[in-house]
């Protein structure tokens, strides 16, 4: 007798728990070939707006660990990637990539997570200052994490480009919310397997599938969103700027595409600072 084999049930990794979209709604995805592979969840605004609470309650526990601290869970995500990096690049290969792509992506993907890992524990020293001041003050400026930033990946590369995005927001003390590719998110469910048993405390990145149309303006105008990192098309980067003015959120994009998530220009401090904010502060010295 044939066995039939189990199949995943593919399930949205919001605050720590693995659930169904609230609508219990799904949109099918199929391989290379064709063929069925799962219902993927299509998550709602409900689904947008019960991330950000998660992502809400995680983040000042988050924001208070040490640089330090921050960068070793990074870098045991990284690990965890490593272990199962044969897995993720079958994710990518049985829905289009081709194999040496998918392997030299992953590999970079891995090389990112330490990148921003390495980072974690120095930007502070580069982006904050000792500032003088023609008064009796000591004058400082620190970075400071925003809070809950949107993030918005893009459809390809699925897996390397949402890490790119989501790795300089967490290790500056941000939580995140992100929207995974809507052609290809099954790597994005792998993803949250591996952070489900990581170091990093729930809620501190919240992955949604479903469709950019539907979630796209809810990340533009939701109030407790701080910041949105956003590789969009010309029409959505409209409605993100417009959206973003409501709340005066900063919203950043990224026009890497292809290729180019592979090389410098798609990491490096720059992409911390874009979100952190500022902190000065005025101490008085002297009698």
């Amino acid at each position: 007798m044939n066995r039939i084999p189990v199949t995943k049930t593919p399930k949205v990794y919001i605050g720590g728990a693995f659930v169904r979209s609230e609508s219990a709604r799904t949109y099918k995805v199929s391989d290379r070939a064709g063929v069925f592979v799962a219902n993927m969840p299509q998550c709602t605004r409900k689904d947008l707006r019960n991330a950000v609470e998660a992502a809400a309650k995680a983040g000042p526990g988050w924001a208070r660990r040490t640089p330090y601290n921050r960068a070793q869970i990074l870098y045991r995500l990284a690990e965890m990637l490593e272990a199962r990096s044969a897995e993720l690049v079958g994710s990518l290969v049985q829905f289009g990539a081709r194999r040496p792509d998918a392997e030299k992506g992953m590999a970079v993907a891995i090389d990112r997570l330490i990148h921003y890992a390495g980072w974690a524990d120095k930007y502070a020293q580069l982006l904050g200052s000792v500032n003088p001041v023609a008064s009796a003050h000591f004058n400082f400026t620190v970075p400071e994490p925003m809070g809950v930033v949107g993030v918005i990946a893009p459809d390809s590369p699925p897996l390397l480009g949402l890490l790119s995005m989501i790795a300089p927001v967490i290790a500056s003390g941000n939580t995140v919310v992100a929207l995974a590719s809507e052609a290809v998110p099954y790597p994005a469910i792998l993803l949250g397997e591996m952070l489900a048993t990581s170091d990093l405390p729930g809620g501190v990145v919240n992955l949604l599938t479903g469709f950019r149309k539907e979630l796209v303006p809810t990340f533009a105008t939701h109030a407790h969103i701080r910041a949105v990192y956003a590789a969009a098309s010309g029409e959505e980067m409209r409605a993100l700027r417009l959206g973003a003015a409501g709340s005066v959120k900063r919203v950043r994009f990224t026009d890497l595409s292809g290729p180019q998530w592979l090389g410098e220009e798609a990491q490096g401090l720059d992409r911390i600072g874009d979100f952190v904010e500022l902190k000065t502060t005025w101490h008085p010295i002297g009698s």
